[in-house]
């Protein structure tokens, strides 16, 4: 089978290109360490009030500036429902569903993540700018799912 000059070029430009990809995503895995997450967390969704942390939902003062907001989410409501914090504070977020899967939402942040029954969700947020930040659940949970909100005020 004879190849044309052009078609021979195109053929190891194309696989250049997906070898070099390959290079640079495996790069970026291993050296800087951007893979996706590992050692997923998980929890008996059917014990989460009986398994720590999350027999004691709340908000911990874990540094200075630095908190610790451990929260269950259920049908229709997160708990703690209100969080109270200083502005300038790191807020690591320990969260997990006690029945179905939800989604949480901070708005004027990043936060964005499914919470799902049986897995433990880690979110880190600094909050810098005081004010009320409203929470939704951003994924569909049930028939009162439009009255899952809650906030989070910045002082």
């Amino acid at each position: 089978m004879k190849f044309h000059l052009d078609e021979k070029i195109w053929l190891i430009a194309s696989f250049g290109v997906i070898i070099g990809m390959m290079l640079f995503t495996g790069y970026q895995t291993f050296v800087l360490g951007m893979g996706p997450p590992s050692g997923m967390e998980t929890i008996d969704p059917q014990k989460v009030d009986v398994t720590a942390p999350f027999d004691e939902p709340g908000v911990y003062e874990i540094g200075e500036n630095e908190y610790e907001v451990v929260m269950t989410l259920q049908l229709f409501s997160f708990t703690p429902n209100n969080i109270e914090i200083p502005a300038g504070s790191t807020v690591h977020f320990t969260m997990t569903s006690k029945d179905v899967t939800h989604g949480i939402q901070v708005a004027g942040t990043n936060i964005n993540a499914m919470v799902m029954p049986g897995h433990i969700q880690r979110i880190t947020q600094k909050f810098d700018e005081t004010g009320e930040y409203l929470v939704l659940c951003n994924e569909y949970c049930g028939t009162g799912h439009q009255f899952m909100a809650t906030t989070i005020t910045v002082k």
